[in-house]
């Protein structure tokens, strides 16, 4: 059974960086989709971005782009998130999910597994 645990969030100024990490086990990622999503209070999740763990190619929600990066390393089993420029807006439980299925639209439904999430805020 994949099991995910997320790491890395924390406080933090505005215009600072965290990087979360999402660790994997019982399953590589090497064949997945690895998604970052978040949730602030009163409002629904929403998909930060994802990477193909199998060719690579990573998208972006258009208000972190420029800003949030997103890598893979499958010989630590473990997806990243670097966030950068970090605004107000961005604050949240950020969690990582992995999809079997191709995708356009990230979707919270095409993921099947899921951690439980770290905290991001920011705050001056």
């Amino acid at each position: 059974q994949l099991q995910l645990v997320e790491s890395g969030g924390g406080l933090v100024q505005p215009g600072g960086s965290l990087r979360l990490s999402c660790a994997a086990s019982g399953s590589t990622l090497d064949n997945y989709i690895v998604g970052w999503f978040r949730q602030a209070p009163g409002k629904e999740r929403e998909g930060v971005s994802y990477i193909n763990m199998i060719d690579g190619r990573t998208n972006y929600q258009d208000s972190v782009k420029g800003r949030f990066t997103i890598s893979g390393d499958n010989a630590k089993n473990t997806v990243y998130l670097q966030m950068n420029s970090l605004k107000f807006e961005d604050a949240g439980v950020y969690y990582c999910a992995v999809s079997a299925f191709q995708m356009t639209t990230m979707t919270p439904e095409l993921f099947g597994y899921w951690g439980q999430g770290t905290q991001v805020t920011v705050s001056s």
